[in-house]
């Protein structure tokens, strides 16, 4: 079996997990498919929502940005405090606020209290993901078993993000939308009651002060950049306010850079930024997150205005997209045991790219939906294999004692990703005369984007 130095599988690894690793990533799972769920759920009950408690129109899509903002600009704050208070301690405090902030946000009667309601799901979504990946990478040892671990995870992240359009829109129709809340409570409430006895804390033996300046810096620049991405999203790239969050954004994370070379016990230690693995395998993961979830808005684009599909029936057909995600995830980890992570990154990317590609044959009936199906079940396979590939990569070959960095970073460029994507694409799409025209010009740019991640991957990542 060839191998790298990145997927080798030591003496003394079990070959199989036994029922506790079962236990373990059964509770790590439910959670993290929870969370990647929260990020879609409400796409498609917003108006009705802006229609009960009163928000305009021109506000509703803070309701989804809110829980953006807070999500990606805390999440490598507290991948930090995960390695210092304990992984464990913050898993369940998080899971706790997203029980206790759903429950608000379901009983909420008014927009100021829904809006608490999202910004407090974003800050638990900050907390429990890196907490819980920096508990999954700690609780399996570096090699297959890993790789399958972050393998299941990816795959039912990505299905999570999928699922939860099609969710929102089954409950939204049957019941209500604050169900697309209520749904957590549950969920949330199970994780409490078992995870105190299957997971074991995990932190560093020596716990050192939090960098305060660099988690001021870092925090604020990441929110700047995620509002300004937002805004552009909405109001055009050359919006004064745009401008100005991104320059700002640009600036305190240049500064946070600066802080990090001076800091007695840096947010993220330079020598962690000086890993190839690190950068290039978060590159790869940043590409793997803002083509997937962009291609999903631009489809839904083509689904709703140019073949006239409901929202609903919208969502389901991303759920042969969800299918090939999931089998990809579960093929990544045998991938990546025999060719190894890099050869994932280049395939899984190759393939993505390919699949998006055949999109740009779309036409404006009905007739086309065969070729949006096909292409995206085996994008979904691809992008999974890519995504699978970055998070072995990004968390690989680092003691226990920074896999909360590690995987905080990973998680950022998740979260940024998710963020940036459909904002780069809808400005791609508004330049043509039609949609569909603008939809295959975006779905070139997707597809150019997702090539050069690849050839990246493939010439900056070494075979050991």
């Amino acid at each position: 079996m060839a191998a790298t130095a990145l997927s080798t599988r030591t003496d003394d690894s079990p070959a199989r997990m036994d029922g506790r690793m079962r236990l373990v990533l059964l509770v790590l799972l439910v959670a993290q498919f929870t969370l990647a769920v929260d990020f879609s759920i409400l796409n498609v009950a917003l108006p009705l929502i802006g229609q009960g408690l009163g928000f305009s129109l021109g506000s509703l899509q803070w309701i989804a940005t809110a829980f953006a903002l807070a999500a990606a600009g805390f999440t490598l704050l507290f991948g930090r405090v995960a390695d210092l208070i304990g992984r464990r301690r913050l898993f369940l405090a998080g899971m706790a606020l997203l029980g206790i902030s759903s429950l608000v946000g379901g009983l909420a009667t008014g927009p100021e209290t829904l809006m608490a309601a999202r910004v407090a799901q974003g800050l638990a979504t900050a907390a429990v993901t890196p907490a819980g990946l920096s508990l999954l990478t700690s609780s399996f040892p570096e090699g297959p078993l890993r790789a399958r671990a972050l393998g299941l995870n990816g795959a039912l992240m990505s299905a999570g993000f999928t699922t939860g359009a099609i969710l929102g829109g089954v409950l939204t129709e049957l019941l209500s939308w604050r169900w697309a809340f209520f749904i957590n409570v549950p969920v949330a409430l199970a994780v409490l009651l078992v995870a105190p006895a299957v997971l074991q804390e995990s932190r560093p033996e020596v716990r050192h002060r939090l960098d305060v300046p660099g988690a001021i810096t870092v925090t604020g620049g990441l929110l700047a950049l995620v509002y300004g991405l937002t805004v552009a999203g909405e109001h055009g790239w050359t919006d004064p306010r745009a401008l100005t969050a991104l320059a700002a954004g640009a600036v305190l994370l240049v500064a946070f850079g600066l802080v990090e070379q001076r800091a007695a016990s840096p947010l993220v230690p330079v020598r962690i930024l000086r890993r190839r693995t690190v950068v290039w395998g978060n590159l790869a993961g940043l590409v793997a997150f803002v083509t997937e979830t962009s291609l999903v808005f631009l489809m839904t684009l083509y689904l709703q205005d140019v073949l006239g599909f409901s929202p609903l029936a919208a969502g389901l057909s991303f759920g042969v997209l969800g299918a090939g995600t999931i089998l990809g995830g579960v093929c990544a980890s045998r991938f990546i045991g025999r060719y190894g992570n890099r050869a994932a990154l280049v395939a899984g990317g190759l393939l993505q790219a390919v699949a998006t590609l055949a999109l740009f044959g779309l036409g404006d009936d009905r007739g086309w939906l065969w070729l949006l199906l096909t292409a995206t079940f085996a994008g979904g396979i691809g992008n999974m294999l890519a995504i699978v590939g970055f998070m072995v990569t990004a968390t690989s070959g680092l003691p226990d004692s920074e896999q909360g960095t590690a995987t905080g970073l990973a998680t950022m460029t998740q979260q940024i990703g998710i963020t940036m994507g459909t904002p780069i694409m809808s400005a791609v799409v508004v330049t043509s005369a039609t949609v569909l025209d603008g939809i295959g010009l975006a779905v070139l740019v997707n597809a150019a984007i997702v090539l050069a991640g690849a050839l990246a991957a493939g010439l900056f990542l070494r075979r050991t």
